[in-house]
């Protein structure tokens, strides 16, 4: 008689590890967005990508993508404007602070490698100083950056752009005019 009650339990045991085959159980709470892996009675191995899924619980970042020419104009922190895809905007170039249904960003993290379409990649986060980001923007849409450079007078970006010279990239060292100083005495 214990013989077979110890035989039903382990078949039942068999019978429930198999069952629980059948469902995959994702690390975290989300939606589907792909599947990867699309059929009936595929043979899946250990490791292998099922579907794509995005998180229930998110923050909203844009992910650009920075030709290599391009990248050292940008740094962390940099800021950035964006226009969303179906949200009207009036972009004004070189006068942001008036330009209508654009919306701040700052880099938060540059790839240091270059992604498959040889570019660089880089996330922008909402700027919390700028207008909030509009609610009815989901992930996976559409947005197109322009970055900001360096604070120039007019004439000084008219000359660049005539003569054909990059944009200013340098950045004052603190300290490197005392040093300076120091050597010539």
């Amino acid at each position: 008689m214990q013989a077979n009650v110890s035989k039903l339990q382990i078949e039942r045991e068999n019978y429930a590890r198999r069952q629980s085959f059948y469902y995959i159980l994702a690390p975290q709470d989300g939606f589907v967005v792909q599947a990867i892996k699309p059929g009936i009675g595929e043979i899946l191995k250990e490791g292998e990508p099922l579907l794509s899924i995005q998180p229930a619980d998110y923050q909203l970042a844009v992910e650009m993508f920075v030709k290599p020419l391009d990248l050292p104009l940008l740094s962390v922190g940099s800021h950035i404007r964006f226009i969303f895809d179906g949200w009207p905007a009036f972009f004004f170039s070189g006068w942001p602070g008036v330009s209508l249904g654009t919306f701040g960003g700052h880099v938060v993290a540059i790839d240091r490698n270059i992604s498959g379409n040889g570019k660089f990649r880089v996330l922008v986060a909402p700027d919390a100083g700028d207008h909030p980001w509009p609610t009815a923007i989901l992930p996976g849409g559409g947005a197109k950056g322009i970055a900001l450079l360096n604070n120039v007078p007019v004439w000084y970006e008219l000359w660049r752009v005539l003569n054909g010279f990059p944009p200013d990239l340098y950045q004052n060292m603190p300290g490197a005019g005392s040093k300076q100083k120091e050597e010539k005495k």
